[in-house]
């Protein structure tokens, strides 16, 4: 055979390893034992998910070539972690499916599983190496094969300690996950050449770089013949502990320790007594000192420091990051026992997942009575303070102390990065955007920070610098930093716990000084258009940081202006708590500071209005808006611009109370008052079109409603654009006002080409304006097919308006009760019923049980109870309902007359076929009057109708009211559309209130 050959053995040949990743070395012995008697080693680490079965992960070892070799240890039956029985289970349950293809030693200390005893475990620990070996290979049947070569680097027994070690830090009991980078060290160190086994952990202060390097040596620490661990602070110490590894290994050498230091690094690079050597630099973050003064040779020198810089000194860099958030619980579990799962997740958050602050925070909360929600409160309000948390021998500075004097350092030698770190603690944690300090007019600085700002050199030295000893980590957006240089990161990104304890730390006079900088950055940088969707994540930027920046309490009306455009942009985008907290924010500081009569204060209101109107708190923002408009009108005269801004706002709470005809009459009149003082192309004149069209068809005038809202449409598109905000809010009202007259077709041709334009947008799927279009796509299809369909777009809407906008909304409202009537009809009946119960309660318990709405969601109700066979309950609801509807909007509404149409169908079932009948025929009479003849709600009277008029035994008159209108629905919706087959199948019209967006 010509070229590389390929030996392929036996399955027989072949045995995978399955051990815990803390017993790696244990497995790396075992695999040269099994190699060295002819067969393949393939290491496999045991480290599954919690979600993930303990069968289903067993069955797939089983699936390995060969044998299967498992290595029992307290740490492999603790990954995960699983109890005792469910170990026992799957045991049980895979070895008898896989009989004979798994086997196991022991190093555990505690108890086994029971059911491990299937697996016939030898026994390894306590052993000497030749012992451990022989039952190692008696186990897998190897014992009688000759061994082969012994190859150059033999990993050592791992019950052998090196043989010199020397100031190694106790291990850590509570050390938890870092698997990955525990593997990373590893892989880093046997992979790497010869005199290149150099690695730099690095990391913020307290991410747990000593802890892991420690961890290290615990878990391989058997693999070298010399382990010497030094304390690095300042190469001094360095020295002086290195030196000291002379005496074990018994170098010849004067007493001087410059002659002892001297004779290690020359023993160390070559390799006498042994090759194996493993040196611990800690807390190295001065590389310069160290220049000429560290081990080389074959060895490892593993260096824990906060600066970066050691990557120029051939040293490889491995970040070590705070902890993933599974770490992070199964530690703080670890140290709070008392604390539950999801107690130690928001724990966990709060002090986002660095391990310092979790082992001090949760060290101290165990020690205490204190619940966690109030101490987490405790650290919100005083800050990480030395009070509030508790030192160990594994963390012995507390974090405030270890950041304090790395601080201090760097004022010493780089005061320029204390400047800008001081700076960024002006803005809110987490990210930073320092690129929107390149909008600040630099005359306008103080000096120390305008010399920052102006010099490139100085800016990119103190942010290295602040890099470079990991106190921030860069982020890269692609805008470019204060000094336009595209190429650099335009934000850092700064740890709560790190902010909080610099800024708490800032000189009083920093806090006024550098606060304004960054107030006038966040000014510098408003796009001036937040009801743009193209800027909203310029917005959503800047937002965040108001309040850590004190710019809610600025009298510098930029910064107000800013404010106030912020709480437009959350309006826009649909975030609506966030705003409503901020503005409810912003109005009490700005009473205090302006004055309650001060014209900023209108302005607020006015926004504020907005968005508690959008929560459905029609009756509070009415109150608010009635204020503002009177005192407008009072104080400026009815043609002021605010003042019909602020009418215009308190016509939308007229129609979310129910207040339709003064709605509509207000609205008339800011329309008319925009046109005359503003002309035709002005914005509110489009925005006034619409909200006209709205308040028409909340009256049920949805002919005059869709002519609006194409006007609106029209002249949205003519002066903004076809993709802009107010253009495609108008055509999504007239598909919906299309739909609502039976227009099917045209209806969703117009959602379709509308949805289309909200994607060109790029608006979020879950932004409010798009799942009200959504919805209504799917009651086109509810009403014209295909159903399913419908059902598919009406459920998503609903998840989404849950995850995003809450139960409480009214539009998560309005979507339940839509999927409340699908379900009815075309789901489980069971599910339907107490969701349209919440509904109806829902609407009560905010609007009162007049409401218009709270009628129609009794209507849909009756029909539930109808349907579940409780006929006298429903039709008690149904004449309520349309008593109440009558009283609220009038007898000839559209929501009336389908209230009608219920209540007919339940005097029909109930068997009061006179009432019925009369009931039917004012109905048809006034549908048609109002809707036409052929409206999909007059035909459905009209059928109702005809089925009363048999329960009377009019039956000729019954067929030819039912003749006619069965030929207006083909001709209207067509033979085959669902209502008409449903007509001709005597299948009894129903009517479904939908309740609007006001």
């Amino acid at each position: 055979m010509t070229g590389d050959q390929v030996t392929v053995r036996p399955q027989n040949d072949v045995v995978t390893i399955s051990y815990a990743g803390f017993n790696r070395p244990w497995a790396t012995w075992i695999a040269d034992r099994v190699e060295r008697r002819g067969a393949h080693a393939v290491l496999q680490r045991w480290d599954p998910a919690n979600e993930e079965s303990l069968v289903e992960l067993l069955t797939d070892l089983a699936l390995s070539p060969g044998r299967v070799l498992i290595l029992c240890s307290d740490w492999y039956f603790q990954m995960g972690p699983r109890t005792q029985a469910e170990w026992n289970q799957a045991l049980r349950t895979v070895l008898s499916e896989y009989p004979g293809r798994f086997h196991a030693v022991t190093i555990a200390s505690k108890a086994l599983p029971s059911a491990t005893a299937g697996l016939a475990p030898a026994e390894l620990l306590g052993l000497r190496e030749p012992d451990a070996e022989h039952r190692l290979l008696e186990r897998l049947g190897l014992a009688g094969l000759p061994a082969g070569p012994v190859p150059s680097r033999v990993p050592r027994f791992p019950r052998d300690t090196p043989d010199v070690r020397g100031n190694v830090p106790r291990r850590n009991g509570r050390f938890t996950g870092r698997e990955d980078l525990l593997g990373d060290i590893y892989q880093f160190f046997t992979t790497s050449d010869e005199g290149s086994g150099v690695l730099t952990l690095h990391g913020m202060p307290g991410v747990g770089k000593t802890q892991l390097a420690a961890e290290y040596i615990h878990r391989f620490g058997s693999e070298y013949d010399v382990v010497w661990w030094t304390g690095a602070d300042n190469a001094y110490t360095y020295r002086e502990q290195l030196a000291g590894l002379a005496r074990p290994l018994r170098l010849a050498t004067g007493p001087g320790y410059g002659e002892r230091l001297r004779a290690v690094l020359e023993a160390l690079r070559r390799g006498e007594p042994s090759d194996r050597w493993l040196v611990v630099l800690d807390n190295a973050d001065d590389p310069a000192g160290f220049d000429g003064i560290l081990p080389s040779g074959s060895g490892h020198l593993l260096i824990t420091s906060r600066n970066t810089a050691w990557g120029r000194y051939n040293s490889h860099l491995m970040p070590v990051p705070v902890y993933q958030r599974v770490e992070s619980v199964s530690f703080v579990q670890r140290r709070a026992p008392r604390l539950t799962e999801d107690e130690a997740d928001r724990f966990a958050g709060a002090l986002e997942d660095l391990p310092i602050a979790l082992d001090q925070a949760a060290a101290w909360l165990n020690e205490s009575d204190m619940t966690m929600e109030d101490y987490l409160q405790l650290l919100r309000e005083q800050g990480p303070d030395e009070e509030l948390l508790s030192t160990s021998q594994d963390f012995p500075t507390s974090f405030p102390t270890a950041l304090a004097l790395l601080v201090n350092g760097l004022k010493e030698t780089h005061p320029e990065s204390v400047d800008l770190l001081r700076l960024s603690t002006c803005f809110a944690p987490g990210r930073i955007p320092i690129g929107l300090l390149q909008g600040i007019r630099r005359r306008q600085l103080p000096e120390r920070v305008h010399s920052l700002l102006s010099s490139p050199v100085a800016w990119n030295r103190a942010l290295a610098t602040l890099r470079q000893y990991s106190v921030v980590s860069l982020e890269e957006t692609g805008r470019g930093t204060a000094h336009g240089d595209e190429d650099a990161p335009d934000s850092v990104y700064l740890h709560r716990m790190v902010h909080q304890i610099v800024h708490h730390n800032m000189p009083r006079a920093d806090h006024e000084t550098l606060g304004a900088v960054a107030r006038a950055a966040l000014a510098a940088a408003d796009p001036q258009s937040p009801g743009d969707p193209a800027l909203w994540s310029r917005y959503a930027e800047i937002t965040p940081h108001l309040r850590p920046s004190g710019a809610l309490r600025s009298t510098d009306p930029a910064v107000q202006d800013l404010v106030l455009n912020c709480l437009r942009y959350l309006y826009s985008a649909g975030e609506y708590s966030a705003g409503i907290s901020l503005a409810e924010e912003t109005l009490g500081i700005w009473n205090g500071l302006l004055g309650p009569e001060h014209e900023r204060i209108w302005d607020l209101t006015h926004h504020y209005a907005n968005l508690l109107r959008s929560t459905g708190d029609y009756a509070r923002t009415e109150e608010a808006n009635r204020r503002v408009v009177d005192h407008l009108r009072a104080e400026r005269g009815q043609d002021d611009l605010d003042h019909v801004r602020a009418a215009s706002g308190l016509a939308a709470d007229l129609r979310g109370l129910g207040r339709y005809q003064d709605a509509l009459e207000l609205q008339q009149w800011v329309l008319d008052t925009y046109q005359r003082l503003l002309g035709e192309e002005a914005r509110p004149v489009t925005q006034a079109q619409n909200n006209l069209a709205a308040s028409l068809r909340l009256l049920g005038r949805y002919e005059d409603a869709v002519l609006q809202f194409q006007a609106a449409t029209e002249a949205a598109t003519r002066y903004r654009g076809p993709l802009h905000t107010d253009t495609l809010n108008a055509q999504r009202g007239r598909a919906e006002t299309l739909r609502m007259l039976g227009r099917y077709r045209e209806a969703k041709h117009e959602q379709d080409d509308n949805l289309a334009k909200y994607a060109a947008r790029r608006m979020e799927e879950d932004h409010p304006d798009v799942l009200r279009a959504e919805l209504n796509l799917g009651l086109v299809h509810l009403r014209n097919g295909p159903v399913d369909q419908a059902g598919q777009e009406i459920t998503s809407v609903v998840e989404r308006a849950q995850r995003t906008l809450g139960d409480r909304h009214p539009d998560t409202s309005m979507y339940l009760n839509t999927l409340a009537f699908y379900i009815r009809e075309h789901g489980d009946i069971d599910d339907s019923r107490p969701l349209s119960e919440r509904v109806s309660a829902t609407y009560e318990s905010m609007l009162g049980p007049d409401h218009p709405y709270s009628a129609g969601a009794r209507s849909n109700l009756a029909l539930v109870l109808r349907n579940v066979g409780e006929r006298r309950q429903a039709s008690d609801l149904a004449e309520e309902a349309l008593a109440t509807m009558s009283a609220a909007v009038g007898e000839s509404h559209p929501w009336t007359l389908g209230c009608a149409v219920n209540a007919c169908a339940l005097r029909h079932m109930t068997g009061e076929y006179e009432a019925a009948v009369e009931l039917s025929e004012t109905t048809v009479t006034r549908a048609t009057d109002t809707l036409g003849r052929t409206h999909p709600l007059t035909l459905s009277a009209r059928i109702a109708y005809a089925d009363d008029l048999r329960g009377v035994r009019k039956l000729a008159q019954a067929a030819k009211e039912e003749d006619s209108a069965i030929t207006d629905l083909a001709d209207t919706l067509g033979r085959g559309h669902l209502h008409t087959l449903a007509a001709r199948n005597r299948v009894r019209p129903h009517w479904d209130f939908e309740s609007l967006t006001p």
